[in-house]
C-alpha cells in the first residue's frame, strides 16, 4: 500500500515536471515592436494645367474654321510667354450635334429639331517651368476678351524624383523606429536582440501645412505645389 502511495506521488510530480518542461519550452521570447516615421517636406517639380475652349455654329465646318482660329490664338499667346512648342499638346476636336426642343402654341410638347454645332478642344501643359505655367494659368482667362470661351483647370503639382525620396524616407522610418526599441529595451533593463520583421507603411502625401486626412490606400496631393510625404516602419526585435 505504501509503495503504491509512493509510486502514484512520483507519477504526478513527474508529470508537473515535463508539463512544466513542455510550457517554458514553447513560451515565446521577449519582443518589443515599434513604429517609425519619416517625413519630408518637398517642392513640386513638374506642373500639368489643362483649359477647354469650345464655339458654337450652325454651319460645322464654319464651326471648325473658327474653332482653329481661336488654337492659333492660344498658341501664339502661350509661346510669347515663354512655353516651348513640346511642351504643349492638343488634344482632338470634340463634336457635340445641338437639338432645340419644339413646343406648339399650347406650350405642348411636339418634338426637336437641329440646333447647330458645339466644337470644343482641350490643350495641356506640361513642364517644369512650375512658376511660370502657374503664372500663366491664372492670366490666360485674359483671352475671353478675344471671344474665345475658354475654361481653365487647376494646375495638378507633380516630383519627379519620388522614387527616391520614398527610399530616403524608408530609411528615415527604419532608423526612428529602431531608436525607440533601443531606448524602450533601455529602460526596461533589457538589451535590444535581432530584428525579427520589418513592414512598411501606406505612402502619404500632403499639402504642407493642410488639413488633409491620411487614408488606408494612400494619399497623393496633386492640388498644392509645396507638399509633405509620410511613411511609417514597423519593425519587431527581440529583446535578450
Amino acid at each position: 500500500m505504501k509503495n503504491s502511495i509512493i509510486f502514484s506521488l512520483a507519477i504526478i510530480v513527474a508529470s508537473f515536471l515535463l508539463g512544466k518542461a513542455y510550457v517554458d519550452r514553447n513560451k515565446k521570447e521577449g519582443e518589443i515592436r515599434v513604429t517609425g516615421l519619416g517625413t519630408a517636406d518637398f517642392t513640386s517639380d513638374l506642373i500639368v494645367w489643362e483649359c477647354r475652349f469650345s464655339t458654337q455654329n450652325e454651319d460645322l465646318k464654319q464651326g471648325y474654321l473658327t474653332l482653329k482660329k481661336h488654337q492659333n490664338i492660344i498658341d501664339k499667346y502661350l509661346t510669347e510667354k515663354g512655353v516651348k512648342s513640346n511642351e504643349i499638346i492638343y488634344s482632338a476636336v470634340r463634336t457635340n450635334k445641338r437639338m432645340r426642343t419644339i413646343y406648339n402654341a399650347e406650350g405642348n410638347y411636339v418634338g426637336e429639331e437641329p440646333d447647330g454645332y458645339e466644337l470644343s478642344q482641350s490643350v495641356k501643359i506640361e513642364s517644369k517651368n512650375v512658376n511660370k505655367i502657374e503664372k500663366i494659368s491664372r492670366e490666360i482667362t485674359s483671352l475671353l476678351n478675344e471671344g474665345i470661351q475658354l475654361y481653365s483647370d487647376h494646375p495638378r503639382y507633380y516630383y519627379t524624383k519620388l522614387s527616391q525620396l520614398k527610399i530616403d524616407m524608408i530609411s528615415k522610418a527604419t532608423k526612428d523606429a529602431k531608436i525607440r526599441a533601443e531606448k524602450i529595451a533601455e529602460f526596461s533593463g533589457g538589451e535590444l536582440g535581432e530584428l525579427q520583421s520589418a513592414k512598411m507603411g501606406v505612402f502619404q502625401i500632403t499639402g504642407q501645412n493642410s488639413k488633409e486626412n491620411y487614408s488606408w490606400g494612400g494619399t497623393f496631393n496633386t492640388s498644392s505645389k509645396e507638399k509633405t510625404a509620410s511613411i511609417t516602419m514597423k519593425l519587431v526585435y527581440k529583446t535578450d
